[in-house]
């Protein structure tokens, strides 16, 4: 399955991981919410991890 992503940069969508301007973009959905979600700060924490691993932090 195919997801819209949101260029950092020039702020074009796109289904590429890359933007046409060559740099990385992101999921443009925001993450699912849940109010008794037990586990919602180690989901957190995860997607930060991932965003520094890419270099967007």
């Amino acid at each position: 399955m195919k997801h819209i992503f949101k260029c950092v940069k020039c702020s074009k969508y796109t289904m590429n991981e890359t933007c046409e301007c060559g740099t990385k973009t992101l999921l443009a959905r925001p993450l699912k919410f849940i109010p008794d979600d037990k586990f919602a700060t180690y989901k957190r924490k995860a997607k930060l991890n991932d965003y520094a691993k890419r270099g967007f932090l």
